[in-house]
């Protein structure tokens, strides 16, 4: 048998603590067990744990102690306000330290996103899993560590002092996609209040849609719940919410307010394949969402895949990518890889559906004719920057929101902070913004913005996620002002 492994320190040098008062040492957590959570924060996957940990701290507060050890992959996740922002928008309520040289993650000798690394109560290493566990065998497999734990005589239970987090936002918090209504008006997916919101031309609130509350219920529209939702679209009838965190396709009736749940169980699925019945087929974080043809097309982000929703018969379906991550391009089902799409955009025929596969930095289009897919921009999993010019030297960072032209895409190039423009007809790649002058009183940096639209002036909406507005801006007099916060 293997000697026991005592756990590397984890209070490091240049290292950045959240939700707590100062940094932890091993000394500080010592007579509990530790779970150390090595995530970054544009990885589907490390989301798809969160509940899972959220589970075993609410049913063992004082016997186990979960830190996420944030570890970046884009230059962007380097940034502290960055992770601040994530933690707040994926509301993380346990210890978080932010180690951007990754030496915690090379010293627990980590290759993967996530792992999770578990410390007995004397701080050794009993053990460690890469990927998405089972959500019930991890927390039997903490339960029983607990009860051993105490058998033995090994806890000294007690709560860890948390720093209550800052409520955010007002109007908006963490606003996902923007999409034109129907008939006139917007729709804004708010995710951080769990609401989709209803606004007119001049961007004043119309209606809220949701209690606001986070939960999986359908309804009135007062009483109805969802959870982060990302993304929607519309018809004249309904409004088809991405309710990403219940991984469902919820519909919001345009008449009454009612919410009813169309496709997806509320539990994470696995991966798409041939039609079946959409309520009782499990999707994973559905991210984004188009309306073609009586068919709804949407984004599963968590299997790295687009899918369909056949809104007659009631089925869903892959409609491209293997279920693996990576860049391939291909047929669209036997052959594309895709990693993570986030962003849709259907060109004005309906032949195209242009997709921001995140994970990639790409921009990608399935051809729906020939149902292939095709790169325009990005060249694999680990290559991302911010680069002008022709499309083959084009580079975006983890870009997150797409809308269509006429002439090309508006891309929302999330971890770039920027608005550029895809010119399909020169085939280059140029920015908007920076480089727009700002209308308001005080100029805020983009946060991270995800969700972008078109107006029939020209003019763009943005929503710049992370300081909670939406913007617009007017690509002709090079200017932006916020438009609703």
């Amino acid at each position: 048998m293997n000697a026991p492994v005592r756990a590397p320190e984890i209070d490091r040098p240049a290292t950045t603590w959240f939700n707590v008062a100062g940094p932890m040492n091993l000394a500080d957590l010592r007579g509990r067990f530790v779970i150390l959570d090595f995530w970054t924060f544009c990885c589907i996957n490390c989301l798809h744990i969160l509940p899972m940990l959220r589970r075993i701290e609410e049913t063992f507060p004082e016997e186990v102690v979960v830190i996420g050890v944030h570890t970046p992959k884009f230059f962007a996740e380097r940034e502290a306000d960055n992770v601040a922002a994530a933690i707040a928008r994926y509301d993380i309520r346990h210890p978080v330290v932010h180690d951007p040289n990754m030496t915690i993650w090379r010293e627990y000798a980590v290759r993967a996103w996530p792992t999770l690394v578990f410390l007995d109560p004397g701080g050794y290493v009993i053990g460690h899993a890469s990927g998405e566990p089972d959500p019930d065998r991890l927390l039997q497999a903490v339960e029983d560590l607990v009860s051993q734990g105490r058998e033995q005589g090994a806890l000294e239970p007690r709560l860890t002092q948390l720093v209550a987090p800052v409520a955010v936002g007002e109007n908006l918090s963490f606003p996902g996609k923007i999409k034109a209504l129907h008939g006139g008006g917007w729709a804004v997916a708010d995710a951080g209040h769990n609401q989709i919101v209803l606004l007119d031309d001049a961007g004043g609130i119309r209606q809220r849609i949701g209690s606001g509350e986070p939960g999986f219920a359908d309804g009135p529209a007062e009483e109805a719940s969802f959870e982060a939702p990302q993304g929607l679209i519309s018809d004249a009838s309904c409004i088809y919410v991405a309710d990403t965190s219940n991984h469902s396709i919820r519909a919001v009736d345009r008449g009454t307010g009612t919410v009813t749940t169309l496709a997806g169980t509320g539990k994470r699925g696995a991966i798409l394949g041939v039609p079946s019945p959409a309520g009782i087929t499990a999707l994973a974080s559905p991210w984004d969402l188009e309306l073609l043809d009586g068919r709804l097309l949407f984004a599963n982000a968590g299997s790295h895949q687009l899918g369909v929703f056949d809104l007659a018969d009631g089925t869903v379906a892959r409609l491209a990518g293997t279920g693996a991550e990576a860049l391939v391009d291909g047929d669209a089902c036997d052959e594309a890889v895709l990693a993570q799409p986030s962003g849709l955009a259907l060109d004005e025929e309906g032949n195209r559906l242009f997709f921001a596969d995140s994970e990639t930095s790409s921009i990608r289009v399935l051809d729906l004719q020939s149902l292939t897919v095709t790169t325009l921009v990005g060249t694999g999993l680990f290559d991302f920057g911010h680069q002008n010019g022709l499309l083959r030297d084009a580079r975006f960072q983890h870009a997150l929101g797409l809308a269509w032209r006429g002439d090309g895409l508006i891309v929302a190039d999330s971890y770039n902070r920027a608005v550029r423009f895809l010119d399909l007809e020169a085939g280059t790649v140029r920015d908007l913004e920076p480089g727009m002058t700002c209308q308001d009183p005080v100029c805020l940096r983009l946060g991270e913005p995800a969700g972008i639209a078109v107006r029939g002036s020209g003019e763009i909406l943005l929503a710049d996620t992370n300081n909670h507005r939406i913007l617009i801006m007017d690509p002709v007099g090079r200017t932006y002002r916020t438009w609703l916060r």
